[in-house]
């Protein structure tokens, strides 16, 4: 420990020099607020693409037909996932999911302002918006009555709402013409989050119950097939048995993509943790940088003030004390560029959340240990060779110096 006279000295050397302290702790304040800024944006990047992930469903299990090596347009037209496919694998899963539904995709063109479009109809049952995590902006969604009975009644997406009748609330109750059938229209819809294109739901939409889809399409094909794991432990499990339910249900030549979020999240968590290293391994040189300038500094202070050396050990000031005096300086220098440095960096974040409550910002406690510390031994590594020099000086010889 540090005596109380040898940092009384250097205090006042500190005083004395108030400009070149403030500068040479300048390195200090810009590499602990760097480090503190960089593990704050990493992770709240990595939560912000974990949640969006998550969101979307990561225990989501999706299916589709891939590909066969059966040319025949009959056995294609089998090898699709159907809705036979669907029912089996809720049968089968029973308790370890929480819903699956499958989705059919048509086109017609449907006036919308002044012109005609083509605009996607989506087929799907009541489970769609629970797996897809819809939110229904107004009206209602069809239930399984709708399915059953076959019930001309349709959603539109937020988007078309607006532009088939301005507002959501106005859509409500108005008829559209699918295929030259009068629908009505019962709700409209979003998705809770995006999905980044990775969806079916393209902007324009109109959801109709599968069950009246399938008369307007010569072939049924269900693309993709959704699955929702009850636990996200059992996705990795489920995803193999739907494989297998789809694949036994069909011809060997089939093939089906089975996949699940999982891998996705597990390659983003790597992704961030990497990129958290590589930036804290930039900011760490920031910091050795400055730990070299305050070696630098201190090694010219150490030259300038020579003969005060050579004074205090004259007046009987042992090497130890001049040592402890030296190596204080260097230590108060970046531990209190660190301190401010830590401030700036835990200040910006705060502001920003402060700000905007949208976002969450989380600011890591190890950041601010570890920046600390390094500040520390910063100022012990780099100052120890100045405070050394400056302890072995010869007092006869530093009285003399000019």
């Amino acid at each position: 420990m540090f005596h109380i006279e040898a940092l009384r000295s250097s205090i006042e050397a500190l005083r004395a020099n108030k400009f070149r302290a403030f500068l040479t702790a300048l390195g200090l304040v810009i590499g602990n607020a760097s480090v503190i800024l960089v593990v704050t944006i990493s992770l709240t990047s990595r939560d912000y693409i974990l949640d969006a992930i998550q969101r979307i469903g990561s225990n989501l299990i999706i299916a589709n037909y891939e590909a066969g090596n059966n040319g025949a347009s009959v056995a294609t037209a089998a090898d699709y996932v159907k809705t036979s496919d669907v029912e089996a694998v809720r049968q089968q899963l029973g308790s370890q999911i929480i819903a699956a539904t499958g989705v059919m995709n048509n086109l017609d063109r449907m006036r919308v302002g002044s012109s005609e479009e083509d605009i996607a109809i989506l087929g799907a049952d009541q489970f769609y918006p629970v797996v897809r995590n819809l939110d229904l902006l107004a009206g209602r969604f069809f239930d399984g009555e709708d399915v059953l009975h076959r019930a001309h009644v349709a959603l539109a997406t937020e988007k078309l709402a607006k532009r088939l009748f301005g507002t959501q609330a106005a859509a409500i109750g108005k008829s559209v013409k699918l295929h030259g059938l009068p629908f009505t229209i019962i709700g409209t819809f979003k998705e809770r989050v995006s999905t980044f294109g990775q969806t079916e739901i393209s902007g324009d939409n109109i959801l109709i119950p599968i069950s009246v889809l399938k008369d307007f399409t010569q072939i049924e094909r269900i693309d993709p097939l959704y699955v929702e794991v009850r636990s996200q432990a059992g996705v990795e499990r489920a995803t193999a048995q739907v494989r297998s339910i789809i694949e036994s249900r069909h011809r060997p030549g089939a093939h089906y993509s089975v996949q699940n979020l999982n891998a996705i999240l597990d390659t983003a968590r790597d992704i961030a943790r990497i990129l958290t290293m590589v930036l804290i391994a930039v900011s760490a040189i920031a910091l050795v940088i400055s730990g070299i300038g305050i070696m630098n500094i201190m090694l010219v202070t150490v030259t300038e003030r020579t003969r005060e050396i050579g004074l205090r050990m004259a007046v009987g000031a042992a090497r130890r004390d001049v040592l402890e005096q030296f190596l204080a300086e260097a230590v108060l220098i970046s531990v209190g560029g660190g301190v401010i440095g830590i401030l700036i960096g835990v200040a910006i974040p705060l502001s920003v959340q402060f700000l905007t409550s949208e976002i969450s910002i989380p600011i890591s406690p190890w950041s601010i240990i570890i920046a600390f510390s390094v500040s520390v031994m910063v100022g012990l590594l780099f100052g120890l060779l100045p405070a050394n020099r400056a302890a072995r000086l010869n007092p006869t010889e530093a009285l003399r110096y000019e």
